[in-house]
């Protein structure tokens, strides 16, 4: 850890003139902001120090200082207590061998189904009738992303029982014609193409992109590709109601390359388009406010081993706060949601195929969530939501917590809640199936203070968590799947942010995760270091990730993976309009892998330029 370290500061100090300290800041604002407005927490705008639940933000030019093709990967280490697995330079994949696995305070499963996937509030069912697929979110149509880490099945029903990542979509906010764009070129034949623009007039707004990223991969048959479109309108009726619709379709192919072992042959390639639409109208008065918002989410899927399927899932989320009096808003809302589809094996029966499933399910809930202020210190909040599921029955959640403004610059929370999880498609009807499953759910502890020092120039946020729950559904030997699991996990979470110098922003992250037995996809100890530096038309980016305790096989749950991860950018200003960039990843070499026997690259370098009118 020494020398990495040193190279992360000697790549920051390099000089003593730098850009002007607003346009450093804007690089990189931290995700421990006490001012900062989040929606995803209570599904109305409210500052982040007055609801109890842990939140982080990853913002746009986060996102924008990333290399990266997808936004989870952006997630590792700048949100403390998450983690996501990869297998290559890009990529996840479906099926056996798949990467992408999400993990928050050690609740996440494989595949993942216990951390509920949002974009722009409504939930992404995907892959086999339950479980979301990481490919399909791209970073280049991401305005922001809001994680709530602990469980939200209060506000947003089932698998929100580890915790929610609500990907938030950009949207054309300004007057007039606007465009972006990027070309890359990297190790491994890897480029990356992305053209956006938006407009704005009086009242009606649009925002399109379209992507397009490939890779030859750092081993035989890891090839990726993805083209997607995104476009988004936006339409202010009056004062007081305004309307939004949006479109994203994608289509991507992968190899799997198989495990790197001796004699080891590769793996199923895949093909697979997914999209959706969605169409929401809001309302905003001084009193009250709220959203109607209607999706739809469907994809088809090829595998080489003959699977093949098509899903749909579709729904309305309704909600409406008011505000009763001062220093109240009760919020109540009702949900409904549809999902499933197809699937089979075409292969099967000496090429007469098998249907596996040909279903649906619904899954409904109705909500109310409170929130009182008192003294004007003090805020406290407590709801109840019903769940009703057309298979297993009702299911009843409840959540409770407050914020304490001890000072302007001092918050105090504590939480509890209950998270759960309604059995899929596949678990209820399809390969090793138990229709009689009940739910999972889980009891989040949690207590945590949020502190500013220094003009809010230095913003600190501690968290400790205790998790436990005891029906978890696992596979019991000659039973098949029961509610037979347990968890049991505590831990803390650490988030610093430091611009009081004006030469140096710099971010830090801490999550130490203790668990009754080793949880794939989880680490231990997780620290992440990161700082930004200018030099006139230069700026300076490196970051240091260290991983100890790392679960890296979904079989066993026995393999340990321990090691450290040092990057750096050099970005060249060149024109208002223009820049370049230059970024190197793994600098140390360091050979490691977050999935079992799927090694992942060593240092690897790409180029490229970004453009903005």
């Amino acid at each position: 850890m020494k020398k990495t370290t040193l190279i992360l500061i000697s790549l920051l100090l390099v000089s003593s003139r730098l850009f002007p300290q607003e346009v450093l800041h804007s690089i990189l604002k931290d995700t421990v902001n006490l001012d900062e407005v989040v929606i995803t927490g209570s599904t109305t705008k409210v500052n982040r120090a007055n609801i109890p639940m842990a939140v982080s933000v990853v913002n746009n030019l986060q996102i924008a200082a990333s290399s990266e093709s997808n936004v989870l990967p952006i997630l590792n280490g700048r949100v403390p207590g998450l983690f996501v697995t990869e297998r290559g330079v890009m990529g996840f994949g479906v099926a056996a061998n798949a990467a992408g696995q999400i993990s928050i305070r050690g609740i996440g499963g494989s595949p993942t189904t216990r951390v509920l996937m949002l974009i722009d509030g409504h939930p992404q069912y995907m892959g086999i009738f339950g479980h979301p697929l990481p490919d399909a979110y791209v970073a280049s149509d991401v305005e922001r992303v809001e994680v709530i880490r602990g469980p939200a099945s209060i506000l947003y029903g089932s698998n929100a029982m580890g915790g929610v990542i609500n990907i938030i979509t950009k949207k054309q906010s300004t007057e007039g014609l606007h465009a972006n764009g990027h070309l890359m070129y990297g190790s491994y034949n890897t480029q990356k193409y992305m053209a956006s623009g938006g407009y704005k007039k009086n009242k009606i707004s649009l925002f399109a992109s379209v992507n397009h990223d490939q890779t030859d991969g750092h081993r035989s048959n890891s090839d990726f590709s993805i083209t997607n479109g995104y476009v988004k309108l936006g339409w202010d009726i009056s004062e007081h109601f305004n309307a939004s619709a949006d479109i994203s379709l994608a289509g991507y192919k992968a190899t799997d390359p198989g495990p790197d072992t001796l004699n080891a042959k590769p793996g199923n390639t895949i093909d697979i388009t997914r999209g959706y639409w969605s169409l929401s109208v809001d309302n905003n008065y001084t009193s009250y406010s709220g959203t109607a918002k209607f999706f739809y989410n469907f994809g088809e899927h090829y595998i080489s081993d003959g699977f093949h399927s098509n899903d749909a899932n579709y729904g309305v989320n309704i909600y409406e706060a008011i505000k009763l009096f001062p220093g109240n808003t009760l919020t109540a809302g009702v949900d409904y949601m549809n999902y499933g589809g197809f699937a089979e094996n075409e292969k099967a029966m000496n090429g007469l195929g098998m249907v596996f499933t040909d279903t649906s399910l619904y899954d409904a809930g109705i909500y109310g969530f409170i929130q009182q202020r008192l003294f004007e210190k003090l805020t406290l909040n407590t709801g109840i939501r019903y769940q009703k599921h057309e298979v297993y029955g009702g299911e009843w959640i409840p959540s409770g917590g407050f914020a304490f403004n001890i000072t302007e610059n001092t918050t105090l929370k504590t939480s509890v809640a209950k998270g759960f999880r309604s059995p899929t498609i596949q678990e209820f009807f399809m390969w090793n199936h138990n229709p009689n499953l009940s739910p999972e759910s889980i009891i989040n502890y949690e207590t945590g203070i949020m502190q500013s020092f220094y003009d809010k120039k230095v913003r600190l946020e501690l968290t400790g968590f205790i998790v436990n729950g005891d029906n978890l559904i696992v596979n019991v030997p000659m039973q098949g799947l029961q509610n037979a699991g347990e968890v049991a996990n505590k831990g803390i979470e650490f988030s610093a942010n430091s611009n009081m110098f004006k030469d140096i922003d710099l971010n830090l992250t801490y999550a130490y995760i203790g668990m009754k037995s080793p949880v794939y996809a989880t680490p231990k100890h997780h620290l992440y270091l990161s700082g930004n530096y200018g030099l006139r038309k230069f700026l300076f980016n490196a970051s240091v990730e260290y991983i100890n305790g790392l679960d890296s096989d979904p079989s066993t749950s026995i393999s340990e993976e321990t090691y450290t991860l040092v990057n750096a950018k050099i970005t060249y200003r060149a024109l208002k309009f223009a820049e370049f960039f230059l970024s190197a990843e793994n600098i140390m070499n360091t050979e490691y892998q977050t999935l079992k026997y799927y090694t992942m690259p060593g240092i690897t370098f790409s180029g490229g330029i970004k453009l903005k009118i």
